[in-house]
Formats: structure tokens, sequence, C-alpha cells
């Protein structure tokens, strides 16, 4: 047997014994289809897990106001988890926790991703600011974040309040090579991973998966062994290494796959809806507390 799929067999066989408490859920290309909208069959799903009494939050490297009408249609009370979980916030929008990138950093990285020729995005201060508004993803993120771009070329002035910086490209070259040019430049002072192939996003040090579930395991006063979490990319596997349990979506790369416990259909075959039937409730026995 080949060493992945030994550590697959141990995974699941660690998933069987684990009492699920909370559930977390990645949005694109996880909880929402490729059109970004909400399948029947997932909000019906949903439903059933906590009418059975079980919590559920969200985590995703979206802004708040592209999360807050997905928890608002689902019923959750919150808190979620924005900016990769650097931002914690509850159901109202009232922010509890919040880490945005040290000045000096946003200033070099932004500097790197113009510098590159490709868009760049800012978030900051509750706004999208971008220098290309032409870029043909935008229609795309103003479905995911909720809001509408702010065409800028000159980010002073909100360099010391950003929340995320993204490189925008369809050339995965260039979004390869500086996703080693800004780890190399920020350190251990940001935190740099691909969201989707064309996609780079720059978050705080403590703005990734794995600290953010962390943090909404402790706002539900839970251990991160009781916590099931479900994504598809790269920048989930934080989360993954951290949960009690792992799910892959079905569509996402070998290499995200091979790392979590079980794998679920694709977000197009609502795999979210599918993962909660038959990984996240049987695992349900209730809170002890």
């Amino acid at each position: 047997m080949s060493d992945d799929r030994q550590d697959g067999a141990a995974r699941q066989e660690r998933s069987s014994s684990i009492s699920v408490k909370l559930f977390i859920s990645d949005i694109d290309g996880t909880l929402v289809r490729s059109d970004k909208s909400l399948a029947s069959a997932t909000v019906a799903a949903v439903k059933s897990l906590t009418e059975a009494g079980m919590p559920m939050s969200l985590i995703s490297a979206r802004p708040p106001s592209g999360i807050l009408w997905i928890a608002r249609q689902l019923g959750l009370s919150g808190p979620f988890g924005a900016f990769n979980g650097g931002t914690l916030f509850d159901r109202d929008g009232t922010v509890i926790e919040h880490r945005s990138l040290e000045r000096d950093v946003a200033e070099a990285v932004i500097g790197l991703v113009v510098g590159a020729g490709i868009t760049c995005w800012v978030f900051a201060d509750g706004q999208w600011f971008s220098t290309d508004a032409s870029d043909p993803h935008t229609e795309r993120e103003v479905k995911s974040a909720g809001i509408e771009p702010i065409l800028t070329a000159d980010f002073r002035g909100r360099l010391a309040r950003v929340d995320k910086i993204v490189g925008v490209s369809d050339d995965h070259a260039i979004i390869a090579r500086l996703e080693s040019e800004a780890a190399a430049l920020a350190g251990s002072r940001a935190t740099v991973a691909r969201s989707q192939p064309y996609y780079l996003d720059i978050t705080a040090a403590g703005a990734n998966k794995g600290d953010g579930i962390s943090r909404l395991a402790a706002a539900f006063a839970l251990p991160l062994g009781a916590v099931a979490v479900i994504g598809d990319q790269i920048n989930d596997l934080p989360m993954f290494a951290r949960a009690g349990m792992s799910i892959a979506m079905g569509q996402a790369s070998d290499a995200v796959k091979s790392r979590a416990m079980h794998i679920t259909g694709s977000a197009d075959e609502d795999g979210v809806a599918a993962a909660i039937a038959r990984y996240v409730l049987p695992g349900w026995q209730g809170r002890s507390d």
C-alpha cells in the first residue's frame, strides 16, 4: 500500500471515533455552486444539521459582506471567519476580532503585485479597491464580496488597515511566481496562499484558516478535535491539519484530497449536503456540557 493510501486509511479510521460538535464550511468551491448560488439541497442539509442541535459556522477568504447573506439565508447565528479567519464577526456584522497586515508589508506586497503587471485588489475599511475594474474576474467577485470595487491606483492612506491583498491573473505561472516572491518578502509577517488558481491572497500572519478555526472553536467553547471542516483549495489545508475531521470537495486537486479524511461530491453536485448526511451528522452525539 502506498504512503498516501496508508495515510488516508489512517485518517478515515481516526474520523470514525470523532464526536463532531461543530461544522465549519468554506464557501467558494464548497458551500456554493460555481455560479455562486446556494443549492436547495445544501440549504435543506444545513437545516437538518442545525435542527439536530449542531452549530455550524463559515470561514472564507471573502469579506464579511460576502458571508453575511449566506449565513442569514442558512439561519446561522455565528460567529464567522472572514479574510481566511483574520476577522471574526457576528450575524449582525459586529466585528469580534480583527487582524490586518502590517503597513510596510502591505505596501511592499502591493508594489510586488502591481509591478508584475497584473490586477491588484485591496480590501480595507470595509471597501474593495481595484487597479482594473474591467478585469474579467470582477463580475464574479462582486457576487462573492457583496460590494462593488472602487477603481484606484493609489492605496496611500489605507495601508494601515489592509485586510487582504489579492493578485489576480489567469496566467497561473505568474501567480505561482508571485506566491514565492510574496512569501519570501513577507516571511512570517503574512499569510500567502492561493484561494483559487487565479487568486493569490495575502493576509495578516494570523489570518489563515488553521488559526481561524481555532478561534471559532474557542468562540463556541469547543476543542478543535470536535470540529469537522470542509473545503476545496490549498488555503483550506491549514484547517484540515487542525480539525478533528476534514472533508475535501470532489473537484479539489489531488494535493488537497490527499490531506483530507473524507472526499465528497463536487460543489455543483451538492457535495456539502452529501458530506453532512454521510460524515457530519453520524458523528453528532449532542453537546455534553
